[in-house]
């Protein structure tokens, strides 16, 4: 049964926007999965140390039939066959894809958590998520179009 599924991207490296367009092709090609919708490409400062170059982030939504550590798994091969580099915590990096939500599943484990654990407080994922799903409900019962009243200051500028 396909399960629905929000992913964040996100790249400042290595021409980002280029990053963003092969990651979304590499993920309408996983087996038993599809895209459903594309947010808007952002480009925002990093949420790390601010001696790197600015990101590119979006959101996708996905319907597939991947279980949530398979679908991990893959998303980490896309990030590796596209050259992930990660030189700091919270540092540049080529690619970074992160399952936001996995319908209303909650899950804490060592490997994995889901809903991704603060993406409630990033306006780079808020913003696109809202873009593309303005009727989420997320598994703690708070409604997105609530959510996204927070982020006013908008220090994000859309690029496509």
């Amino acid at each position: 049964m396909m399960k629905t599924v929000y992913i964040a991207l996100g790249s400042n490296l290595n021409t980002p926007t280029m990053q963003l367009n092969a990651a979304i092709e590499a993920l309408s090609n996983l087996p038993d999965t599809k895209i459903e919708g594309v947010s808007s490409f952002y480009q925002s400062k990093p949420l790390g140390p601010q001696d790197q170059p600015d990101y590119v982030n979006a959101v996708t939504c996905i319907k597939t039939e991947l279980q949530p550590l398979a679908l991990l798994e893959q998303l980490q091969h896309i990030e590796n066959t596209q050259g992930r580099v990660r030189l700091r915590h919270w540092g540049e990096r080529t690619l970074d894809l992160d399952i936001l939500l996995y319908e209303d599943l909650v899950l804490n484990s060592e490997q994995l958590t889901i809903p991704h654990y603060d993406m409630q407080n990033r306006e780079f994922v808020i913003i696109p998520l809202y873009e593309i799903a303005p009727e989420l409900i997320l598994p703690n019962g708070e409604k997105l179009a609530e959510l996204v009243k927070k982020f006013t200051s908008h220090n994000m500028i859309k690029i496509k």
